[in-house]
């Protein structure tokens, strides 16, 4: 049987994550910072290098996944440490663990968000892996209003453009190593319940993440797709974002995801015609 790490395994997606895993006979070590096999504080440099060092320890060296759900969505600047950093480093510390793995297998959870408006200052300092000045430019974005601030959004479009940076590389689809996403819409949790608990609230929220298809989600949904992108039967999905999401994304950007390649091609076809 296969051995799964799961940060943010004590609640939520995780939490429903891990228990189908060990419903079906794998080894599943949870990360988080209480009722986890390894407690740590994936907010600090130092508590993510002992989450690393104690899954891999807990594994007894031996992991074939990792699954990365941790996440908070207040508006501080810790927001940014944990929805990105926490999972950049976390996932490249245990990496070359992972990577002795006969099928080895990794996952992130991003979000919807990772289409809304963002701050671009924050992202770049993000992507540039200084956290120093990604607090720094966070802090200033911090709000006592959720509505106000864009650090939960700019942590979500990092983790985005990070996905899509690292999953081709040699230290990862080089390795044989599936790096995936997976980007919820609105997800029924404990983080969301605030959110939902008034007429107000769920008419932002429902405004923010329209859901078109079976309304908002249960935390299985999103379990159900994060253990298949972690299993061996995965083996060719590469870099990529599943929006499970109702048809959230869809409604957000349109129908047309492809006119990205429209100059190129025009350049292509002008190019043509020169040389008639």
């Amino acid at each position: 049987m296969r051995t799964y790490v799961i940060t943010g395994s004590a609640s939520g997606i995780g939490l429903a994550t891990a228990e189908s895993l060990r419903a079906g006979g794998a080894t599943v070590i949870g990360v988080d910072r209480r009722d986890a096999e390894v407690e740590a504080d994936l907010s600090t440099p130092s508590g993510r290098d002992k989450a690393v060092a104690d899954a891999v320890a807990a594994a007894s060296g031996s992991i074939d996944a990792v699954i990365a759900c941790a996440g908070v969505a207040a508006p501080r600047a810790v927001t940014a440490s944990v929805n990105y950093f926490g999972m950049t480093q976390f996932l490249e510390g245990i990496r070359p663990v992972l990577a002795r793995s006969p099928h080895p297998r990794a996952v992130l959870v991003s979000s919807v968000s990772v289409v809304h408006p963002y701050h671009p200052d924050l992202v770049e300092a993000l992507l540039r892996d200084d956290e120093a000045e990604a607090l720094a430019v966070a802090g200033a974005y911090e709000a006592d209003d959720p509505t106000k601030s864009l650090i939960y959004q700019s942590s979500k479009r990092a983790i985005g453009l990070w996905l899509r940076r690292e999953a081709a590389t040699t230290a990862w689809a080089g390795a044989g190593i599936p790096l995936n996403g997976v980007a919820p819409g609105l997800v029924l949790t404990p983080m969301t319940a605030p959110l939902l608990a008034s007429e107000e609230g769920r008419a932002k929220m429902n405004a923010s993440v329209p859901t078109p298809l079976n309304h908002h989600q249960t935390v299985q949904t999103i379990a159900d797709l994060l253990i298949w992108l972690a299993s061996e039967q995965n083996t060719h999905l590469c870099g990529q974002m599943l929006f499970c999401d109702g048809g959230a994304e869809l409604v957000l950007r349109g129908v047309d995801a492809y006119s990205f390649a429209d100059a190129t091609v025009a350049t292509v076809f002008a190019n043509a015609g020169a040389g008639q």
